[in-house]
């Protein structure tokens, strides 16, 4: 039986947090806006970005002082990117 199992479920949902805004962003940075399938990986990518923001948001309910800053970071970044996606549009 795991001692610690809050810890451990704190460091998972941080880890599924950093993949999804991992994926996200690099999906954004592989994306070329005049790609004949921009409008595909542009769907793609706010799926992605959504999802990464839902991960984001179920660590910080978990997260250790440390985490709940770098998951900030996170979502500061992906607004970044909804940004710019927004202003490409």
């Amino acid at each position: 039986m795991d001692k610690f199992p809050y810890n451990k479920d704190k460091q998972q949902a941080f880890q599924a947090a950093q993949q999804g805004y991992e994926n996200a962003q690099g999906l954004f940075e592989t994306i070329v806006s005049d790609s004949a399938s921009y409008g595909h990986q542009l769907k793609h990518l706010k799926d992605e970005v959504n999802e990464a923001y839902q991960q984001i948001e179920n660590a910080l309910e978990v997260a250790s002082e440390h985490q709940r800053d770098q998951l900030e970071r996170f979502q500061q970044d992906l607004q970044n990117i909804v940004t710019e996606v927004n202003l490409a549009e």
